[in-house]
């Protein structure tokens, strides 16, 4: 009964009256229906199927992309392709040189083993490998023997050849071919002469306006409040200079990094000149260019002055000096591997790790707006 509906089902639908048909699409038609004659007279209703998946696999070859083959596709299409005769290899959408490349890779995965390493020199360790790029990375203009040699003063045995293709494999070019330093670096080099300063202001509880100057180092982190003031004036800010070199608080001071602030006047910065200190003035509104300052003064906005309220000129200095006091000594700094500026000046290191766990006190700052915590004496 299938075949019998489905003639009749397109006898309906393709009548001769239909103006728009051409003659080849007529000529089509009645090969279609010869061949559904056919298929009645052999009543098979599994061709009548094939008919229709064929049918199907027009369309979506019209409508979709070539889809992408697995392997395991690939094999049973090939399989599979050898019942059937080569006049039938048309319903597949893959040419015969495809079939035969995919002969070919099959043939080529059966004969493929796996690698066994024989005897050989055995591979480099990866801690090895590790310490070796970073002897690279950290020493610009190291070569292959001058890292041998390294290795060797820590009792590692390795020979140029290996550690050039430790090298290469990491992407890192030869001593003379390497880039220099970054800016970190070259930073990181020179901070121990170099200072920041720079002010910011503070909103007492009745509405007055206080100016907050400050110096930190770059090296150490080390925050050094000079003073604080409503107007802060070009002698004022001169004063505060004299004041800290004759303090000693800026005797290892050889580049100072401010801004373009109008207090900062000629005689500030020949008080600097005149202790062999270069002045750098950042950008015109560039707070990246003062990039330690600007990080302070966001730690004390946080910490201290969005947290309380201050009342005047005196209360402000008393707290910015006991805050001076903690951030200095006992606020670890993620610049400083989690140490306070106080240690890394001093070149403390930090307790072992692998000792017990001390009796612990907590230490109140600001009056308990901050914490500190401190091991006891046994």
């Amino acid at each position: 009964m299938a075949p019998k509906l489905l003639y009749l089902i397109l006898r309906r639908l393709l009548r001769p009256a239909a103006p728009r048909l051409t003659l080849s699409s007529d000529s089509r038609i009645r090969a279609l229906e010869e061949r559904i004659r056919e298929l009645e007279e052999r009543n098979g209703e599994l061709e009548v199927k094939v008919l229709v998946l064929e049918k199907e696999v027009q369309i979506l070859k019209r409508k979709h992309p070539r889809p992408k083959l697995g392997i395991w596709d690939k094999i049973l299409l090939t399989t599979l392709i050898r019942e059937l005769p080569r006049a039938d290899w048309k319903v597949f959408f893959f040419s015969p040189a495809t079939l035969i490349r995919w002969h070919k890779e099959a043939v080529a995965r059966k004969w493929t083993f796996r690698h066994r390493r024989g005897p050989g020199r055995p591979p480099i360790d990866p801690e090895v490998a590790a310490l070796i790029c970073r002897m690279a990375r950290e020493n610009a203009s190291w070569g292959y023997p001058r890292i041998k040699g390294e290795c060797l003063k820590l009792g590692i045995r390795v020979s140029p050849t290996s550690i050039k293709k430790v090298l290469r494999q990491a992407g890192i070019p030869p001593a003379p071919r390497r880039q220099g330093p970054s800016w970190s670096e070259f930073i990181r080099s020179q901070a121990e002469w170099i200072y920041s300063c720079d002010f910011f202001t503070v909103e007492t509880a009745f509405l007055r306006t206080l100016y907050v100057f400050f110096f930190v180092h770059v090296g150490t982190r080390r925050l050094r409040i000079v003073g604080v003031t409503s107007n802060p004036d070009g002698d004022w800010v001169t004063q505060c200079a004299r004041n800290l070199f004759l303090q000693g608080d800026l005797d290892n001071v050889r580049f100072l990094i401010r801004d373009r602030d109008s207090k900062f006047t000629r005689s500030f910065d020949e008080v600097f000149r005149s202790e062999g200190a270069r002045v750098i003035k950042a950008p015109i509104r560039s707070p990246k260019a003062n990039a330690f300052a600007e990080r302070v003064v966001g730690t004390i906005r946080r910490e201290v002055t969005d947290r309380m309220l201050l009342l005047g000129r005196r209360h402000t200095l008393w707290v910015m000096r006991r805050f001076e006091r903690h951030y200095n000594e006992g606020r670890p700094h993620r610049g400083l591997e989690l140490r306070p500026p106080a240690q890394v000046a001093n070149g403390a290191r930090l307790p072992d790790a692998s000792a017990p766990v001390p009796k612990i006190r907590r230490k109140d700052v600001l009056g308990g707006l901050i914490h500190e915590y401190e091991a006891v004496a046994a």
